[in-house]
């Protein structure tokens, strides 16, 4: 008997290789960053796998694990840098032409990209053994675009920082292997950002009931994305996007929900300053309305000007020229507005520390820490 060590932090390799051994009766030690959402850990342990949490992301608990791999002289199992694991997500590819009919008319594949293991796998059954004509395209996002800098500079970029929402994506460097095999025959990369990720978590729950995680829903927002640039919404062209894990913990869905909207294009989220005086509020909401408001945040800021951050429904389709009229409205009746629908830091942090600059007599402010 001896251990297998994968690393990974996508959740699906680790419970692939914890359920083989499971069935094999081989005892196998995942390794994993200490931020991994805990229903990733629960169902490795349950497929009776041992857990190792190190380090704060992929690549820390990557060093980790060939470490403990040479210490112990135990067979390591890498979760996309290598030609059989690569063979075998290609295998995703294999079974998306056989179950499509007149596959020769697919006119792409989307993929999400993380190490590139499975962008890579799919890649070259398509191009060689099934129809050449198809695209794929991988999907990044904006905040962990490691694959396009590296195509882009034509040798593996490493990143300083990954962004941490497609937890399942946050690798810092793809793997040599399926960089190299990208480098010939990926068709483009896609980059999308937290909001439409979210979207797309919401159009996998409307349309099948089931609820991915970010990086499972990586592909479709990418496709998404692809659409709109291409302007092909409406035509017959024919996609495949892969849905590649739902390992979500449930605290995190209050978050999807919120944002969703924002990345379908169907609400604005606005920072208005009006002014600190009797029947503003009521001058707002009157250029706001009829559209319905989803969010108003508003505290005692200064004796002249209210800052107010507000989102709201679109009524129309054409994002930019409503959000514009109204902007402009706000104007005529001395309000300063400015759209920040695509302020990560507003959208973030900003709209929840709105306020302060002036003492309230009947007002405590209250830290808690722990030493």
């Amino acid at each position: 008997m001896y251990s297998i060590f994968p690393i990974m932090n996508t959740g699906n390799h680790a419970q692939g290789v914890a359920l083989s051994g499971q069935k094999l009766e081989i005892p196998c030690t995942i390794v994993m960053p200490k931020g991994t959402p805990s229903i990733k850990v629960k169902n490795v342990s349950h497929l009776g796998a041992k857990v190792v949490l190190h380090g704060n992301d992929f690549d820390e608990a990557k060093i980790e694990c060939a470490r403990l791999a040479e210490a112990y002289g135990l067979t390591f199992v890498p979760p996309y840098d290598d030609p059989l694991v690569i063979a075998g997500q290609g295998t995703i590819g294999m079974e998306i032409l056989k179950q499509i009919p007149e596959a020769d008319d697919l006119d792409g594949i989307f993929t999400a990209i993380g190490g590139g293991g499975l962008a890579s796998g799919v890649s070259a059954y398509v191009k060689r053994i099934g129809n050449p004509k198809t695209k794929v395209v991988g999907v990044e996002t904006h905040d962990g675009d490691a694959m396009e800098r590296s195509l882009g500079q034509g040798e593996r970029v490493t990143l300083s920082e990954v962004g941490p929402f497609s937890d399942g994506t946050a690798v810092k460097i793809v793997g040599a292997e399926p960089f190299r095999i990208c480098r010939e025959l990926l068709d483009g990369v896609v980059k999308v950002d937290t909001d439409e990720i979210c979207a797309a978590i919401k159009d996998v729950f409307e349309e099948t009931r089931s609820i991915t995680e970010p990086a499972g829903a990586l592909a479709l927002a990418g496709l998404k994305r692809y659409i709109t640039n291409n302007k092909l919404l409406g035509s017959q062209k024919r996609f495949v996007a892969v849905i590649s894990g739902a390992n979500m913990n449930f605290d995190r869905l209050r978050f999807v929900a919120e944002r969703a909207e924002l990345g379908e294009g169907r609400e604005a989220l606005l920072s208005v300053e009006i002014p600190e005086r009797s029947g503003s509020f009521i001058a707002l909401h009157g250029i706001i309305h009829p559209r319905a408001t989803t969010e108003f945040i508003y505290r005692y800021n200064d004796p002249e000007r209210a800052q107010v951050f507000m989102s709201f429904k679109l009524s129309t389709t054409h994002r930019e020229k409503e959000v514009s009229d109204l902007l402009a409205s706000l104007e005529k009746q001395g309000m300063q507005g400015s759209d920040i629908s695509d302020d990560e830091l507003a959208k973030s942090h900003a709209r929840y520390m709105i306020g302060g600059r002036v003492n309230v007599p009947n007002e405590r402010l209250f830290r808690f820490g722990k030493e």
